[in-house]
């Protein structure tokens, strides 16, 4: 069995305020390290092949178990995770979290 996926997805325009590199360099590592505690395997983000696009970037979390999403999210480490959030955008994320077929 595959594991359970959590996508992040930040829905905007093209004009939306999205920092790319402090999200990559930065935020991205931010996640790694507060939730590799508590079961993710892998994270990658992807950006739409178009500026017209709704989508502005969307993560992909990968995690050993669906208690280890709960976990992750209900962990201490949430709220750094959070609050680096408006140092590379304004939009809200949109959390999916997806199970294998």
């Amino acid at each position: 069995m595959s594991e359970p996926v959590l996508y992040v997805i930040y829905r905007g325009t093209p004009a939306d305020r999205f920092d790319r590199a402090y999200y990559e360099e930065h935020h991205l590592p931010l996640v790694r390290s507060a939730f590799a505690a508590y079961g993710l395997i892998s994270l990658a983000a992807f950006y739409p092949a178009q500026d017209t696009s709704e989508t502005v970037a969307i993560c992909e979390c990968r995690f050993t178990a669906s208690a280890s999403i709960e976990a992750a999210f209900s962990s201490p480490e949430i709220s750094a995770v959070m609050a680096d959030v408006p140092r590379f955008t304004d939009l809200e994320p949109l959390r999916l979290r997806v199970l294998p077929l």
